[in-house]
Formats: structure tokens, C-alpha cells, sequence
């Protein structure tokens, strides 16, 4: 029953963190550690919820998806979407496949990520709060026709998001927005980058940890995953007004107080 609370917890933990600029790979990893859970026994399990979490954005937007994949060949804007897509996709994937063991070492281990984690939850706050200050006035609005230049900008803002702490919404919203893109546009253009990036970087994982797979553990990584569906597809919902209408000052406060107490337990724990 334990095992079942915890994918409950890490799937609703999952779903939540996602797509919001605070970082799930983050939060999971707290929350892996303050449960106790094994990482290795683990490991597959938060891999398969973040595909729950990435056919949640299929899901709500599957007829611009789907109108993509059947006019790409007929018709220039289908066609320019997806190359903006793709341009944006390619600078983190190609760092993280030639960052992927140091990743693995140094950064996500939770013991070592901890103060890493804490630290960029701090830093990322400020830079939110004194960014969205500064952005300039939004030049792009329209997210289907981002120029591929811009695209390749916001592709090279999301590899910042290799690092725990750093949220990969929140690096390319906000980059973004400081590259003249409308909030809104530049959310909803981090939904569309999040499907092959979360798929790719997703599949990637399953194919290294296949034999992980076990039928002994399906009940629970299926919980997760429909936990992790259900609450993320909320989230995209929700979230473009949300930030339309307050910006990322919020998630800021946020990240500035959880990387705090983050310290704060850390340092109890240590006495």
C-alpha cells in the first residue's frame, strides 16, 4: 500500500511541477528523498509518469496537432510550425545526449542535487522577479509563426533546463519573453516544444532501462502515470490564464521560499 500513497504522491507531485516554472525533475527528486525511496527502484517509474504528463498536452491540443501532421506537406504554415518546432527541439537534445552521464553522476543524484536544487530554485526566483520587469515590449504573438531564429533562441534557453532547479518552462518563457514573444505566445509554444522533448528524452530513458520494467511493478507505474495525466492535463488548461494574467512573479516567490526551506531542512537535518 505504501508503494501505491507514493505513486499517488509522485504522480500528483509530477502532473503539477511539469509545465509550472519550478521544475518537476526537481520537486521529484526532494520528494524522492524526503520518502525515503531507493532511486534506482524508482528511476523507471518517473520516467514513464512524465509521458503521462507530455500526452496531457497531446490531449488538449490534438487538432492543432493533428491539423500539423496532415497539412505539413500542403500547407507552408503547417509546415513552418513544424520546422520551428523542431529547430527549437535539436540544441537540447543534442546536449543532453553529450551531457547524459554527467547528468546522471553529478546532477541527479539526490544527495549531491539537493543544494544544487536549492540554490537554482533561489537564483531562478530572482531572476524571474527581476526579469519580468524587464522584458521588452512583445514583438511576436502569434506562436505558430515564430521566426525560426526565435525558435532556435527559445531551443537554446531550454538547455539551461539540463541542470535540476532550472525549470524548462520557465527558461523558455521567460527567455522568450525577453526575446520580444508575447507571455502567452511563448507558453504556448513551450507546450508544443515539451512533445518531443519529453517523448524524446522519455523514450530515450525506457530504451536504457527496459529490464527495469517488471510486471511486479506495472500496478504502480500505471497509478503514476494516470495520476501524472489527469493533473498535468489540468495544469495546461488552466495555465496560459493564469499567466496571462498574474506573469511569473508568483512562481518566483515561490521558487525564492522553497529554495529556503529547502536549506532550512537541510541544515536541521544536518545537525
Amino acid at each position: 500500500m505504501s508503494d501505491f500513497l507514493n505513486a499517488v504522491w509522485l504522480g500528483i507531485v509530477e502532473g503539477l511541477t511539469e509545465f509550472l516554472p519550478v521544475s518537476s525533475t526537481a520537486h521529484l527528486l526532494v520528494f524522492e528523498n524526503f520518502l525515503g525511496l531507493n532511486k534506482d527502484q524508482w528511476e523507471v517509474f518517473t520516467v514513464v509518469i512524465q509521458l503521462g504528463a507530455v500526452l496531457s498536452v497531446v490531449a488538449v491540443y490534438w487538432r492543432k496537432l493533428w491539423d500539423v501532421l496532415t497539412g505539413m506537406f500542403t500547407q507552408a504554415k503547417a509546415r513552418h510550425f513544424a520546422l520551428a518546432v523542431i529547430v527549437a527541439f535539436l540544441p537540447s537534445a543534442v546536449l543532453g545526449v553529450a551531457m547524459i552521464k554527467i547528468i546522471n553522476t553529478y546532477l541527479l543524484d539526490p544527495q549531491r542535487a539537493l543544494p544544487v536544487i536549492a540554490v537554482a530554485w533561489i537564483v531562478g526566483g530572482v531572476i524571474i522577479l527581476i526579469f519580468e520587469r524587464i522584458a521588452p515590449k512583445p514583438r511576436y504573438t502569434d506562436p505558430d509563426t515564430l521566426p525560426l531564429s526565435k525558435a532556435f533562441q527559445i531551443g537554446l534557453c531550454q538547455c539551461l533546463a539540463l541542470m535540476p532547479g532550472v525549470s524548462r518552462s520557465g527558461a523558455t518563457i521567460l527567455g522568450g519573453e525577453l526575446l520580444g514573444v508575447e507571455r502567452a505566445a511563448a507558453a504556448h509554444f513551450t507546450f508544443y516544444l515539451a512533445v518531443p522533448t519529453m517523448l524524446g528524452a522519455s523514450v530515450f530513458e525506457l530504451y536504457k532501462q527496459h529490464d527495469a520494467l517488471t510486471s511486479g511493478h506495472m500496478t504502480t507505474i500505471a497509478i503514476g502515470f494516470v495520476v501524472s495525466f489527469l493533473v498535468a492535463y489540468v495544469v495546461v488548461k488552466t495555465f496560459i490564464a493564469f499567466v496571462s494574467r498574474y506573469g511569473l512573479k508568483p512562481f518566483g516567490w515561490y521558487r525564492v521560499a522553497a529554495g529556503l526551506a529547502l536549506f532550512a531542512v537541510m541544515f536541521m537535518a544536518s545537525r
